[in-house]
């Protein structure tokens, strides 16, 4: 069975930083994108930031040049550096991967959710 567990959440100031970390576990052939969605109290889910297993990183235009997505594939993990943090930040934040199994099927799992609050 495979799984993402997040951690790194938390309550921090406006200007601070977050690291939030995902690990993939369990029996699978291999990871594709990897990416990080949240999703603000009263509001639907949000692409954040993507990295695929090979290519370029994709953000969201609120989060480009303070947020940065990054991925350890010998560990099947992925991260993401949060800095410059606002308030407008807070939210759940979800890993998500695109993970292909040992019988060829590519099934896209998610995390159980991270909370990341910005707040003085």
């Amino acid at each position: 069975q495979v799984q993402l567990v997040e951690s790194g959440g938390g309550l921090v100031q406006p200007g601070g930083s977050l690291r939030l970390s995902c690990a993939a576990s369990g029996t699978f052939s291999s990871i594709y994108t990897m990416a990080w969605y949240r999703q603000a109290p009263g509001k639907q889910r949000e692409f954040v930031a993507a990295i695929p297993s090979g290519g370029n990183t994709n953000y969201a235009d609120s989060v480009k040049g303070r947020f940065t997505i990054s991925r350890d594939n010998a560990k099947n993990t992925v991260y993401l550096q949060m800095n410059s943090l606002k308030p407008e930040d807070t939210a759940v934040f979800y890993c998500n991967a695109a993970i292909r199994l040992t019988d060829l099927r590519t099934i896209a799992y998610w995390g159980q959710g991270t909370q990341v609050t910005v707040s003085s």
